[in-house]
């Protein structure tokens, strides 16, 4: 199946089958999709951090919209983004890349120095506007993947972040929660948007082209 007819096929699951487990082997090609996704400057500003365990679903439900959707479905994947930049961080990533390239250290240093200059002096906060940007890349990339491999999902952006933040030890880690992503295989008998048609602007509204 194309990726198109994936995406066709996959919605919003409102209601998962809590039997059915989605396998190690589907979720690490969930997870490497999201891995390979591509960011600013290629700093992979944010990780997933992926939830079977059901104690911890179960603390996290109260919080989000549809808690019942978190609690039945098979995985959470919490994609959390860095707090904020630093030289570490950077300098840290351009090592590696320079290693696994066979490169001298301090390749890059005029194209370090810069970004520094551009992140470094700006707040927490606004650091993290970008770095959560980044995420949703790889968010999406993790959606695509699971539609390619029959896999339901759920994005969701109504949680308590400081929660989620505080059960996972966030904080510790430098990262801040941005989004969740459901994964498992939907009760279709239970899900009352199964069977509705998928809506979407049509494409001659959608794009705007200039020729």
């Amino acid at each position: 199946m194309s990726l198109l007819e994936s995406l066709q096929w996959r919605y919003a699951t409102k209601k998962y089958n809590p039997a059915k487990k989605v396998s190690q082997e589907d979720i690490d090609k969930i997870v490497e999709a999201a891995r390979l996704a591509p960011t600013s400057s290629g700093l992979q500003q944010f990780r997933v951090l992926v939830v079977s365990n059901q104690d911890i679903k179960n603390k996290l439900s109260p919080t989000v919209l549809n808690p019942e959707v978190m609690v039945d479905c098979s995985h959470v994947l919490v994609f959390a983004a860095w707090d904020r930049y630093t030289e570490e961080r950077i300098d840290q990533i351009y090592a590696r890349t320079t290693d696994e390239r066979d490169l001298p250290r301090g390749r890059f240093d005029s194209y370090t120095d810069k970004i520094k200059g551009l992140y470094l002096p700006e707040t927490a906060e606004e650091n993290f506007v970008h770095t959560a940007r980044q995420s949703y890349i790889g968010f999406a990339m993790a959606i695509a993947m699971a539609a390619e491999l029959k896999i339901d999902s759920t994005p969701a952006e109504g949680f308590d972040s400081a929660l989620v933040d505080e059960v996972l030890d966030l904080k510790a880690k430098g990262l801040k929660s941005v989004t969740l992503l459901y994964l498992g295989y939907r009760d279709a008998e239970g899900d009352w948007l199964a069977s509705m048609k998928k809506v979407r602007n049509p494409t001659e509204e959608f794009a705007i082209e200039y020729k």
